[in-house]
């Protein structure tokens, strides 16, 4: 089974493109998503978040305290990295034994989704790499039309702090451009068919009988 990764800065359309992928059948494992709801619930990430940020990572209810959390390590770059240390080496683990079992069910790839995938180095473990890119306008167009709360300096920040787009396609292994002038569906057609190619390939490459 092969291991794809998908990223794209904010307000590409990563997640939309994902979408597309998992209506064609290919699991998809949500790495933002699968965090917050470690960092929830699993209970020894609960305790190290503890330890390294204080009681108030947690409320009264026991719950993630985002804001405070956000205050503490979003402003910080030391801080941040040390949240990073403890979060995705966990969410490594979780995608580990998720991406196990679908290969025991016989899927030929599955898609890794995650915003910071090259900032991560998370695509050193993976096969290949498909970035979703979108103009800087565009993008930052979306964001606001779907985050109202947010001004354009906050998304120029957040942009800032992301891998550069040209950066990122030159190292993917696939880009899918949704920038409002080329279809998405054909594009992703096309690279299901080549992946699903490529994942055949790989296992005659490995049938030894």
């Amino acid at each position: 089974m092969l291991l794809i990764g998908i990223t794209g800065g904010i307000g590409s359309g990563k997640s939309v493109v994902a979408r597309v992928f998992a209506a064609l059948g290919v699991p998809v494992y949500d790495s933002d998503g699968r965090a917050k709801w470690l960092m929830a619930h699993d209970p020894a990430l609960r305790a190290r978040l503890t330890a390294a940020f204080g009681p108030g990572t947690y409320d009264a209810g026991g719950q993630l305290d985002r804001a405070y959390l956000a205050r503490v390590a979003f402003g910080d770059a030391a801080q941040l990295a040390r949240l990073n240390a403890l979060v995705h080496p966990r969410v490594g683990e979780d995608f580990a034994a998720w991406a196990s079992a679908q290969a025991a069910a016989g899927t030929p790839y599955v898609l890794k989704e995650a915003a910071l995938l090259f900032e991560a180095h998370i695509d050193r473990s993976l096969d290949a790499v498909i970035t979703v890119w979108a103009p800087a306008a565009v993008r930052q167009a979306r964001v606001l039309r779907r985050d109202p709360q947010r001004s354009a300096a906050d998304v120029q920040a957040i942009m800032a702090r992301q891998l550069d787009d040209e950066e990122k396609v030159r190292r993917a292994t696939y880009v899918v451009y949704n920038d409002d002038s080329r279809l998405v569906l054909p594009q992703v057609l096309a690279l299901d068919a080549a992946i699903q190619r490529s994942s055949e390939a790989a296992e005659k490459s490995l049938d030894f009988s």
